[in-house]
């Protein structure tokens, strides 16, 4: 098993455990599910999922989509953003703590290591952090405005 099939399978089964933790039944149709979101190098819309969904299950509705999706995030196993076009999913990165540039153009994901919390003072002492996230938004060398990519430079 190569290693890209390894990491698919992986994310599959975590998805799939924080199901079952959950005490939901694990249906062919969250299986399905799961394999999108492990095999998806991207973000997906609601729509696009519900697309998907409705070929192999033509009764699932997109309420059941949306809500499934709000639980998962909700568990863990998949992020949430807000990008130009609405809210959309993909499953979090399981292996290490990373964080991520995100393309506002086409979408493409680059994790990064460099975490930011560890940078950061003066916190409130009595506030308990439990998770946090970094990401940084702009456009990928493909996607770049030209001007930006002649001069090395991006305006702020």
């Amino acid at each position: 098993m190569g290693n890209h099939e390894h990491e698919v399978q992986s994310t599959v089964q975590d998805i799939l455990k924080a199901m079952s933790a959950k005490g939901w039944r694990i249906t062919d149709q969250r299986k399905s599910l799961a394999a999108l979101f492990a095999e998806s190098t991207g973000y997906l819309s609601p729509k696009d999922v519900y697309d998907y969904m409705k070929q192999p299950y033509p009764g699932v509705s997109f309420d059941t989509v949306y809500r499934n999706l709000r639980l998962l995030s909700e568990m863990g196993v998949l992020e949430q953003i807000y990008l130009n076009d609405g809210l959309k999913f993909r499953a979090r990165c399981q292996s290490h703590h990373h964080h991520h540039l995100i393309c506002m153009n086409c979408e493409k994901t680059v994790p990064f290591e460099f975490c930011p919390m560890k940078q950061i003072d003066n916190l409130p002492s009595d506030f308990q952090i439990v998770n946090h996230r970094f990401e940084i938004l702009g456009y990928c060398g493909d996607c770049a405005p030209a001007e930006s990519r002649e001069v090395g430079t991006e305006k702020h």
